[in-house]
């Protein structure tokens, strides 16, 4: 067979095995993930719909093309016809051809309004489970709006995180099957977006504004995604998971991130006086996830956008400053408000800053300082 030939059936053959299911598609991963949320699986029906068509359009215009090619060749001694446009076929293609594109066009079209209607009005049922989601450069908060929980989510460094690099997070957005789910969403710095492909969430966190989208999982499992909004130089550091649970699972998760939440609150609020040995070991795993993004784990910052705190003036000066800055954070720059820790957490990240990488200011500040400097 000549190459030409060869070339476009292996073309044809390619192309009709991305439409198709089963071992061949999951080999060689040419398709998109196995939907966990009804809304993601009629976008997927939507998409394998538009794709069979396609698939079988191609296949029957290549098949005209490669019987013509090999029929009706100059070696073979035919020769053009001349007198096609005289033929009933001729006269009417024009009007047949388009027509029954435009019938096919029709039906993805009207399939597919359907489903965008669906994915972009957030049902009205009171029982929906409200999570906001905010964006920061370069972490996820997520809010647990009717259960008084937020979760921050951050990347897990290479040698932690292994073969999942960039994949995997400290804390999973942990979600109940069978539920029907509201994001709210927004960002505190720059455009983010929440995309996760199995839930068919993609959606930009713009600052100052909220916007909604909602998901129905109806399976368990683990489900990555990312950001998909340039955001700054760690974009790449901003991965989603979710864990899709049983409400069971779930209503568990919740009653231990209570109890979690009032021992550090109870810890924070005690007037017990903390030694810098454990100010230091709590303050360096604090700054690593909170604050390492920006200024970096070795704390000499990503300079001019976020400046170094090794031998800074802020980390080795006045604590009320040094505590004013955390606290409050710095209008007109990266530098957001960190009150919403606890007063401990604070103490402890104040205490690492002005005492690691050869600041050596030996402050101790303790929860009662932050106390009252709020």
């Amino acid at each position: 067979m000549p190459a030409i030939y060869k070339t476009i059936l292996n073309s044809s053959l390619i192309t009709l095995m991305s439409a198709l299911g089963g071992t061949v598609q999951a080999d060689w991963a040419i398709n998109f993930p196995e939907p966990a949320a009804g809304v993601a699986r009629d976008i997927y029906g939507i998409h394998m719909l538009t794709m069979g068509v396609a698939t079988l359009l191609l296949v029957i215009v290549f098949a005209f093309v490669i019987y013509s090619l090999y029929t009706h060749r100059k070696s073979r001694g035919f020769e053009a016809d001349q007198n096609f446009h005289k033929t009933w076929f001729g006269n009417w293609a024009w009007v047949i051809v388009p027509a029954l594109v435009l019938g096919v066009d029709m039906t993805i079209a009207n399939n597919a309004q359907k489903v965008l209607e669906a994915v972009w009005e957030v049902p009205k049922e009171e029982d929906l489970l409200d999570v906001k989601v905010t964006g920061h450069q370069w972490w996820w908060e997520f809010d647990y709006l009717d259960h008084d929980i937020k979760v921050e989510s951050r990347y897990i460094p290479k040698d932690k995180a292994g073969d999942l690099y960039l994949r995997s997070v400290d804390n999973h957005l942990v979600l109940p099957v069978g539920k029907k789910i509201r994001f709210l969403h927004t960002s505190a710095d720059v455009l983010h977006a929440f995309w996760v492909p199995e839930l068919a969430v993609k959606k930009d966190a713009i600052p100052g504004y909220v916007t909604e989208t909602w998901v129905d999982l109806d399976r368990e499992g683990i489900f990555r995604g990312q950001c998909a909004e340039i955001c700054g130089t760690w974009h790449s550091r901003m991965p989603i998971v979710v864990e899709a649970v049983s409400q069971q699972r779930f209503d568990e998760w919740l009653k231990e991130q209570g109890e979690l939440k009032i021992v550090a609150a109870a810890e924070a609020a005690s007037d017990k006086t903390w030694s810098m040995e454990d100010l230091m070991e709590k303050g360096r795993g604090l700054y690593n996830t909170k604050c390492a993004a920006c200024h970096q784990v070795t704390g000499t910052g990503l300079p001019p956008a976020f400046p170094p705190l090794k031998g800074s003036a802020i980390a080795t000066g006045p604590i009320p400053a040094h505590m004013d800055i955390v606290l409050n954070g710095k209008p007109g720059t990266a530098m957001q408000p960190w009150n919403s820790l606890n007063d401990l957490e604070l103490a402890a990240i104040i205490t690492y800053e002005r005492n690691a990488w050869g600041n050596d200011t030996g402050d101790k500040i303790q929860p009662a300082d932050v106390r009252a400097a709020r």
